[in-house]
């Protein structure tokens, strides 16, 4: 029975027991712990400023990729719209020089029809002017008789016979 109901001394010392015992702990165990739960809590505080940090730091990073895409996209779109510009510049300047050619050439072309078109009159007119001439030379020596008249007669048939 002296267990279910304890005495005076027995509860004296264990008090004193308990107290020893919590000196020794206070004296050796308390401050490792202690100390090993605030470096524990430093620890868990530095990792999670630590995590703020990178999330920061990713947010950043996000945000500078997303510009640098955007500057990207801008330039890739005025790099396009230049070299679109540049084939349509292409484009008109070789329509107008090709144009420019096609005119120079239709107008050497007539120029050369023309001078062969004079050419071929003037030749005409020459072989024709013959023609009349020689005749003239056979009608005229069956009719005249003399050189003199024939001469004569063909000049009077050459001022009144116009060539165009």
């Amino acid at each position: 029975m002296d267990l279910i109901t304890p005495g005076l001394g027995l509860v004296f010392w264990s008090l004193i027991t308990f107290f020893i015992l919590l000196v020794i702990l206070k004296k050796f165990a308390w401050k490792p712990i202690l100390g090993a739960i605030d470096e524990r809590e430093n620890g868990i505080k530095n990792a999670l400023k630590a995590a703020d940090n990178a999330r920061r730091e990713m947010e950043n990073l996000k945000a500078d990729n997303e510009r640098i895409l955007n500057e990207a996209r801008a330039e890739r779109e005025a790099m396009l719209k230049d070299a679109r510009e540049i084939k349509n510049k292409m484009v008109s300047d070789a329509k107008e020089e090709a144009q420019d050619q096609a005119s120079k050439i239709i107008a050497q072309a007539q120029e050369a029809i023309e001078n062969e078109k004079r050419s071929a009159l003037a030749e005409l007119k020459n072989h024709v002017a013959n023609l009349s001439i020689e005749i003239a030379e056979k009608v005229v020596r069956q009719e005249l008789g003399s050189k003199d008249k024939q001469l004569q007669l063909v000049e009077s048939m050459l001022s009144e016979a116009t060539l165009n």
